[in-house]
Order: structure tokens, then sequence, then C-alpha cells
């Protein structure tokens, strides 16, 4: 009987650790565990946990160059050694004793929960540590060594799977995953995140739609900054959800980059944690609606590590599990008591951010009307004006 998800955790993961001073603390993976604990999603029936060890050399190399995995291999053993020439040793990925075997743990969970739902020993897959994604064949990039949703994908690649869609949502571009994959018909890459004009890594633009014998396969979405939940909501249900669909992919791997948030200090976006939520939860659906629910979800990027990445996440692994957490529902004391112990502040009180006086979540439908004068909707016909005729779509100007 396969279980409902597959999380991938264990305290493990936390060695992936750049140093006190770097905005990508591994305290954001210990927290969303001990949420996802405090609330019951751990023991929700069919929720297996399990942890990873690292991925063989072999493993990594479907993605990256040898040369690099060495370099990763030496920096890891002598940080002092590290080579920029690989984006080691700088100030965005600086090299740390153990490395090589962190990174390489983080690559593991992402091929087993694919491993595990392509076979069907679970329906869906959750490692919240993953999500690395702007790590290149041949170099590190944007806090990220070893790029596991490429990896991850290769293999579904290798044990069969015809057509894999990927959705990032990170507020940066997911320029890792598409530059691997740029050539490739059968992996759709889409990338909903701010633009590069205001952001780092400064790409994805929507004329980048994929190499010569794969137009069409890379999908950009650039925004402008400042977006709140109902413009970007329109922009993800005007392009993500008709695009994946008339893809109609074997396995949905998807990226849930939480530095969207209007709190997050990398980025440029002032989404709410109830936003962040509707969207996974939309992408859980649509795993269901086209790949009978063969579903992968990776963490990402996010450095507001108290108030912001653990309720994303923990919402994230509770929709795997079919036990989704209402944004309400109020945050377990236990879990505040042992925040404020650790961090010096108790962290939020409830599990989303808007209030009564705010009302619901909402967003205008695209087929309410394309509206010229609003930049947003001038970035979305951007992309579907790129891209839809190459997938057979409406573009839809009206």
């Amino acid at each position: 009987m396969p279980s409902q998800v597959r999380v991938v955790w264990d305290t493990a993961f936390t060695k992936y650790d750049f140093g006190s001073s770097h905005p990508m603390s591994p305290v954001r993976l210990d927290l969303t565990a001990r949420l996802c604990e405090a609330l019951g999603v751990f023991d929700a029936p069919g929720v297996e946990v399990v942890g990873a060890d690292p991925a063989s050399d072999d493993v990594i190399a479907s993605v990256h160059d040898r040369d690099y995995i060495t370099a990763v291999r030496h920096a890891s053993d002598d940080p002092d050694s590290a080579d920029t020439a690989y984006g080691l040793g700088t100030e965005d990925d600086p090299a740390f004793q153990g490395m090589h075997e962190a990174s390489a743990r983080v690559v593991a969970g992402t091929v087993d929960v694919c491993r595990a739902v392509w076979a069907g020993e679970t329906e869906h897959g959750v490692n919240f540590a993953g999500g690395l994604h702007h790590a290149m064949p041949r170099n590190a990039s944007g806090f990220c060594i070893y790029n596991d949703a490429a990896v991850g994908i290769r293999w579904l690649l290798e044990h069969g799977a015809q057509r894999v869609a990927y959705v990032d949502i990170d507020v940066h571009h997911g320029d890792g995953v598409e530059r691997i994959f740029w050539d490739d018909p059968r992996v759709l890459t889409i990338s909903v995140h701010e633009t590069g004009r205001a952001l780092f890594p400064g790409t994805g633009w929507p004329a980048d739609i994929g190499g010569p014998t794969a137009q069409g396969s890379a999908v950009n979405v650039s925004l402008p900054p400042g977006l709140g939940d109902a413009g970007w909501l329109r922009a993800f249900h005007a392009t993500v959800v008709p695009l994946v669909r008339g893809f109609r992919p074997d396995v949905l791997v998807t990226q849930h980059g939480c530095d969207t948030h209007m709190e997050d200090p990398l980025g440029h976006f002032a989404l709410s944690v109830d936003a962040q939520r509707a969207a996974a939860d939309a992408l859980h659906r649509l795993s269901h609606e086209v790949c009978e629910g063969r579903w992968v979800a990776l963490g990402g990027g996010g450095y507001e590590v108290i108030d912001v990445v653990p309720r994303a996440w923990t919402h994230v692994t509770a929709i795997a599990a079919h036990a989704p957490v209402g944004c309400t529902v109020p945050v377990p004391q236990a879990w505040r008591d042992h925040v404020e112990m650790l961090c010096g502040r108790p962290g939020p009180g409830r599990m989303g951010d808007l209030t009564d006086e705010q009302g619901p979540l909402w967003w205008r439908s695209w087929d309410m009307g394309y509206d010229p004068a609003s930049e947003v909707d001038r970035a979305i016909m951007a992309t579907r004006q790129a891209v839809f005729p190459l997938h057979g779509l409406d573009v839809h100007f009206d």
C-alpha cells in the first residue's frame, strides 16, 4: 500500500550551513520540522518521514561536471582552498567543512522522493531542504552548491518519465534548472519571479523560451517589484495552470521558495503566507488533474526564517499529506516557546497573515479581461505571447 506522502527530513540536513552571518540559516529547516511535528502533520495517516545518506558522485554527475564535484570535495575538506572559478568561497557560497556531504545529502533526498513517487511507493514527495535551483553544471551560485531539483528530474527521465513539468515560484529566477534542461523538450520549466532588472540573478525574460529543439519548453513570468497577493496569483493562474494542463506531464516537480513574502529581506514582493499556501494547494490539485497525483515538492529560498519559512513549508507538507492546515489555525504555543527560547521572540500567532479586516484572499481571473495599462498584465501577456502558441494555446487578448 503506497503512503500518502514521503517527507525527507532528519537533523543532518541542518549541516548545510554557510555560517552565522549568512542569510540562509539552517534554523529555518529545523523550525519547519518542529512546526510540522507540533501540528501533527508528521503523524497524519499515510505520512512517512525518512532521512537520506549523501548521494554518490555518479548520481550528482548526471547534472554536474566531475571536475566541479572534485572542487567541491576539496573545498569541503579544506575551506581555505575553495576555488572561486567554480563559484566556491564567495560571499554567496562560502566554503564550509563538510560542504560536499551536506549538499550531496540534499540531492539524495530529492532523488529519493522522485524515485518513490515514480515507483508508486508514495503519491507525493516533499523535501523542504531541497529546491537549490541556482547551481549550474560547473559552478555554485546563489546559495546553491548542487542542483538537487535538476538531478531529481534527470533521474526521472532516465527511468522512464517522458514529460516532467518543473514549476518554480521562488522570488528569484530558477536559472539553474532552466539552463540544464534548456534544449530538452521533455522538460517544461516555468519560473514565476521578480524581474531580473531588480533582483539576482538578472535573468529570466519572457523571450527566453528554450533551445532550438525545445522552443516553448522554458517559460519565464517576469513580474514587477512590489507585487502583492492579487497580482501574483493572477499571474500564476494565467500562466502556470494552463501551461501545465496543456503539457500533461508524467510528474510535476515544484519549487516553493517563500522569499516572495512581504517580510523577506532579499526580495521585493509583498505576498502573504496565505497566498503562498494557495499556490501550493493549486499545484497539488493540478498534480491530481494532470499526472495522477505524482507530485514532488521542494523548498528553496526564504530568509525570514522564523515568521515565514516554517509556516509556508509546513503548509506545503500538510497539503501533500492531504491534511491541510487552515490559515486561521493558531501556531502551537510549545513551538512559539521554543522559538522564543532560541531566537528571543515567539514568532507568529497563527498559520496565516490575513486579518478579518483585510478580507479573504482574492485575485482577478484572466478571463475577466486584459488591462494593457497594468504592468502586471503586460508582464503576463508578454509570457503568453511568447510561449502559448508553441503549446497550441490561445493567447487570449480580450
